[in-house]
This record gives structure tokens, sequence and C-alpha cells, in this order.
């Protein structure tokens, strides 16, 4: 695939917003055509981001010919019918986190998407900022040792509203799922699956998370001491601890500019690397690469990797007492 990559972007809005802005940083792509339930909405976010189609189902995106590949950014139990509708289609997907509602729902993705060949990513932005690439070729370097314990935050102060989708349990609100995986993510990518999740946190009124801190523990003896909110901001920060020193990812680590080397007896390294445009921009590249080499998976976020953190996740949510649902009306 050596042409242009004509992108699709499925439910215009917030984060969608920030996302396409970035394709003109990416060679070779383009976004084409925009698909939201109202077509008002739709051909509003095409009109301000010089897109060509606007759609008023999803379905009429999916069944779009000159689409190759789907951003899908709808609310998280959409995620799963949307993208099995995507895969039957032959589209390949880019999906917002987390991945879907559910790890059956994941799986039931991931397995349609190996199956049918079409190339299917979590949009975790963070594994591409470059300063999070060079602090995992500092560890593959040995540059602290072993890594033995992640720390990591992230939390945001919001009002209570059960209309925002933020607080709504049918559109998968609550903070695991929206700025858990975050954190989670990133102790997976250092540290692998964890053999054991215990969560401790409180609730909303309308059942969705408020909070939560998470200790995943690991057979060897590491850990990842993780926590997020809805209910208060936290610094948004991460540590990485080794054997031979650690590396502070200076907030906001899911997309950091700043990292800091520290090791014994040597002054401490103060690392620096901005984003491309909006930071999107990383995430867009690595599937439009992926594309035209004619990969099916990232090897960077790999789908494995995907469906490890939607089972913490979910053992995480569990433990609190929510549970969740895919959407099966969203197409």
């Amino acid at each position: 695939m050596t042409e242009e990559i004509r992108w699709g972007v499925v439910g215009p809005g917030r984060i969608a917003e920030q996302v396409v802005r970035d394709f003109a940083h990416v060679e070779n792509a383009r976004a084409v055509a925009v698909a939201s339930r109202s077509l008002d909405r739709a051909q509003a976010f095409a009109g301000r981001h010089g897109i060509d189609r606007a759609h008023g189902s999803y379905a009429e995106v999916l069944a779009d010919p000159d689409v190759d590949v789907l951003y899908i950014a709808t609310p998280h139990p959409q995620h799963h019918a949307v993208s099995l509708g995507a895969i039957r289609a032959g589209k390949a997907l880019l999906v917002e986190k987390s991945f879907t509602a559910t790890v059956a729902g994941a799986t039931e993705v991931v397995d349609a998407a190996r199956a049918s060949g079409v190339f299917a990513m979590e949009a975790m932005w963070t594994r591409f900022q470059p300063a999070v690439v060079r602090a995992r070729g500092l560890i593959a370097e040995g540059a602290i040792g072993e890594v033995r314990s992640v720390q990591a935050d992230l939390g945001v102060s919001r009002a209570f509203d059960p209309t925002d989708r933020l607080f709504a349990k049918e559109l998968g609100g609550g903070a695991l799922l929206d700025l858990g995986v975050y954190v989670v993510s990133f102790a997976q990518m250092l540290l692998g699956d964890p053999d054991t999740v215990t969560a401790t946190g409180s609730l909303f009124e309308t059942g969705v998370d408020a909070e939560a801190s998470l200790l995943l523990g690991y057979a060897d003896g590491r850990s990842a001491t993780l926590m997020t909110s809805l209910r208060n901001a936290l610094p948004g920060q991460a540590r990485v601890f080794g054997t031979a020193g650690w590396i502070d990812v200076l907030p906001r680590f899911h997309h950091p500019q700043t990292i800091v080397l520290h090791r014994a007896g040597v002054d401490a390294e103060e690392i620096t690397l901005p984003q491309l445009g909006g930071g999107y921009s990383h995430e867009l590249i690595e599937v439009t690469e992926c594309l035209r080499a004619g990969r099916t998976e990232s090897t960077v976020m790999p789908l494995a990797d995907t469906l490890a953190v939607q089972s913490v996740l979910e053992q995480a949510a569990g433990q609190l007492g929510v549970t969740f649902v895919e959407d099966p009306t969203a197409l």
C-alpha cells in the first residue's frame, strides 16, 4: 500500500477534535470522512477540519469505499460493535482507549481482526511519545538495571454530573476506563502482565468508580502501585525503579516531554523530547506506516498488551463492585 492512507473518524467528540488536527504532521495520510449519529454534528466537524464527507450514521462510513482505516472515538461500550462492523467491512482500525468496555468484547474484536487479517490497534498515544520511547530505550540498554517497580497516577477533579459520559455507567463512565487505562498500560508496558490485581476505591452514585488505587503483583516480587481519580486532581507523574537507578517521567506522564534519569554516583540527567503537533501524530504515523508495510499489528502497542490491560481494568472494577457491558445497538 503506497498511495495515500485515507482515514475515517467515527464519533466527532472532544478527543477526535484534537486528534484530527495532527493529520497535518502525518505524511501520506488524510482524514477524508467523519461519521456521527447526528448528520449536523458530522457536517459541522467536517467543516471545521476540511474533511470531504460527513455521514449521519456509523454504518455509512463502514460502507464508504474510499476509507482505508477508521479512528473510533465513540464512548467505550460502542467500540465493540463498531469495530466488529469495521472488520467485516475490511477497514483497518485505531480504537480509542479503553479498547472496549469488557474483556469479552475486546477478545472478540481481537480474534475477529486476527482471523480477517485486518489491522487493529488501541490508540494508546503514550507509548509513541518521543520521551517515553527514549525511556524505554534507556531501560532496554540497562541504564537503571532491572526494573522492579513502577508508580503512576492520573486524576482530574470533575464536578459530578450524572448525564456526562464520564459518570454514566451505560456509556462506560468512571475513572478506570477513562484514566486508569493510562496508568495500567504504562505499568504493563514495563513489567508485563501481572499475576495479581488488588484494588480499593469508591463509587459515584451512578455506580461507576470515582477513584481507584491498584497494586499489581508479580510472582518474582516486582510490583506497580497505581492511582486514578475523577474525584480529585493528581500530579500525573510516573516513576520507574530499577536495581541501578530510576527514571522520573515528569507530568503529565501520559504525554510527557521530559524524563529524568537518576543513577547512583552520577548527576541526574534531564532529557527533553517534544512531541510533533499535539502528540497524537505519533500513533497516527505508526498506523499509517504499519498499513503501508502490510502489517496487521503494531509491535509497540500489540493486541496482546491491550487484552492484558483490559483484564486488569476489569478485575479492578470488579473488586470495586463495578461491571460494564458492551452496547449492541451502537451500529
